[in-house]
């Protein structure tokens, strides 16, 4: 069971059959809890991601099951397999690489641990709903923020508009408010979860799609993207997936159209987005920058 179109997409190719899933899903291929559950940690999308992992994967395993445990101790392993002994009993650790930890716990009878609540804001006429885990689901981050400000003046009635890297949804939704045609895409399940109940709770309409960057569009154009494209994998600063994002934006931005993408200061985007057109500085404070792009008709 896989959250990632990416790895959904990486395991269909080595000739497996992997289920979509998030946390809280139910095993709808078996009719049975798993015997076995091997869980991997995903420390860093926070506290309440972890929990809802553990309590998945408690909900997955019947009495007597055992839950395999892998994570990092810099990421919070050691927590995470306490708040895990509390719902499956007390476990050990069974490996150890540098600061990587394996441990295994063998379920108890007992009630499964509740899923964490959704977070949730008000921001610029949208209800946010921040399921765990999902970027800046507690309250808009800056560089977002700086991007819909800088916006302020667009009216985007009536057009196309493609939100990639949607998270919990606030940039696809503020274009739905203001009479958008919105699509809504990430490569995270649990982000498009968030996605389309933020659209949901804020009476909007548009559409929510998993997709590894524009992989499920098919042969759909836009008059315009909106994105605040993620460049951190653990700690480490990756800009592949943005590279990825603004070659999205090629093929996807009808001539005429626009692209508009925020990012940390120095983050080197303007000779790729100059491949679409002549790039355009629309604002620049607190660290971030907003670049947009016409493409030429």
């Amino acid at each position: 069971m896989e959250g990632s179109a990416a790895a959904l997409r990486v395991l269909r190719e080595a000739g497996l059959d992997p289920e979509p899933a998030a946390p809280g899903d139910v095993l709808t291929r078996w009719p049975e809890r798993a015997r076995t559950v091997a869980l991997v940690l995903a420390g860093d999308r926070g506290n309440a991601y972890a929990a809802a992992q553990v309590a998945w994967a408690h909900a997955c395993t019947p009495p007597g099951g055992t839950l395999y445990l892998a994570g990092d101790r810099d990421k919070g392993f050691d927590r995470y397999v306490r708040m895990a002994g509390a719902a499956f009993g007390s476990g050990e650790t069974v490996a150890r690489d540098g600061g990587m930890r394996v441990a295994r716990l063998v379920r108890r009878p007992g009630p499964t641990p509740p899923l964490p609540e959704p977070e949730g804001y008000e921001a610029y006429g949208v209800t946010v709903v921040g399921l765990p885990g999902v970027f800046s689901a507690a309250k808009p981050d800056k560089a977002t923020a700086l991007l819909l400000d800088s916006l302020e003046g667009l009216d985007p009635r009536g057009q196309d508009v493609l939100d990639l890297g949607c998270g919990a949804g606030l940039i696809g939704a503020w274009a739905a408010r203001r009479g958008a045609r919105a699509v809504l895409v990430d490569g995270d399940l649990q982000s498009v979860r968030s996605a389309q109940a933020t659209l949901q709770a804020s009476g909007l309409s548009g559409e929510a799609l998993h997709s590894d960057v524009d992989a499920e569009l098919g042969e759909r154009t836009f008059d315009l993207l909106l994105t605040n494209p993620p460049f951190h994998v653990g700690r480490g600063v990756v800009l592949d997936v943005a590279r990825e994002f603004i070659a999205a934006a090629g093929r996807r931005v009808r001539p005429g159209g626009r692209v508009v993408l925020v990012a940390n200061d120095p983050l080197p985007y303007e000779e790729e987005l100059a491949r679409l057109g002549p790039v355009q500085q629309l604002r620049r404070e607190g660290g971030f920058k907003v670049l947009a792009v016409t493409r030429p008709a």
